[in-house]
């Protein structure tokens, strides 16, 4: 491996706070004995083209620095590839991040478990969601959610989990349940009127909420969280559930474990990694081991 490194920046994320902790990783590996080497994008197309010339140029490392949109994009580059991928997160919701175990909003401690990952060896495979070409590494939320990231997305205060129950005060004013068809491995056909279709890779999104809290990113397997037609006292009550995992055990919520799925509902954009993919229908499919990452 290489000793040049790649820190992959996103300076907005977290309100500034990716640019300010460019500095503090970057000085982690430096005194690590690594050469050290930032991209900076003028914009997310210019991003990804910069990390994935650094991929095919042979950087030791490529380390997203940002929220869980960075990491998505840094996705984009390595997975598939022998490149390792490291996370500074630094950004609202830093998913990703928690998924794979590793320090959030603390650039000092991420700069140093990378740093010490890459001296040590310590690099694993995990699986990632594939929707069409786009690579995704936590949860693909259609229905309810998607509508709450859409909200949370645009409202520029407060940061953090506090943005998210907002948008959710917000979104049950007007939601009502949507017809879904959901094919699981190409085969299994199922037709509910649901609030929520929730397909992880990882366990959360939104910063912490543990949709799917029982995924596990070296399974193979895609936790599909369906969360049934309920009124809005009934979600009031269990969405905020999803922050320990227990929502999984109310009689409105159900978990498939297909390797591929395919949501379908009108009217629903379905989000991966906080960004947007698209309309329903989608098919998300598990690609085991697609990419290799720094942590415990």
């Amino acid at each position: 491996m290489t000793s040049e490194i790649t820190l992959f920046v996103n300076t907005t994320a977290g309100r500034g706070r990716g640019a300010q902790a460019a500095q503090p990783a970057a000085s982690a590996l430096r005194a690590r004995g690594f050469s050290v080497r930032t991209v900076i994008g003028e914009d997310a197309p210019d991003a990804l083209r910069r990390a994935r010339e650094a991929v095919a140029a042979g950087t030791g490392a490529l380390i997203a620095v940002g929220g869980d949109g960075t990491a998505g994009v840094a996705l984009q580059a390595v997975a598939g590839t022998r490149t390792p991928l490291g996370v500074v997160a630094v950004g609202t919701g830093n998913d990703f991040a928690r998924a794979l175990g590793l320090p959030v909003r603390d650039p000092a401690a991420a700069g140093e478990a990378v740093a010490e990952a890459l001296k040590g060896a310590h690099v694993r495979d995990v699986d990632l969601g594939r929707v069409g070409g786009t690579w995704f590494g936590t949860v693909l939320a259609s229905g309810f959610d998607s509508r709450v990231n859409d909200r949370g997305n645009r409202m520029r205060w407060p940061a953090g989990r506090l943005k998210y129950d907002l948008a959710i005060l917000a979104e049950l004013a007007a939601f009502r349940p949507v017809p879904y068809r959901i094919t699981l491995d190409g085969g299994d056909v199922h037709e509910v009127e649901a609030m929520l279709v929730a397909v992880g890779n990882g366990t959360s999104y939104g910063g912490g909420m543990r949709i799917c809290a029982d995924a596990d990113m070296t399974d193979g397997l895609l936790d599909v969280t369906v969360v049934g037609d309920c009124g809005r006292a009934t979600l009031l009550r269990v969405f905020p559930r999803v922050y320990t995992g227990t929502h999984l055990d109310h009689p409105k919520v159900t978990v498939h474990r297909p390797a591929r799925v395919e949501p379908a509902a009108p009217g629903i954009t379905g989000y991966a990694d906080g960004k947007p993919l698209g309309a329903l229908p989608l098919t998300a499919e598990c690609v085991p081991g697609a990419v290799r990452v720094l942590a415990p």
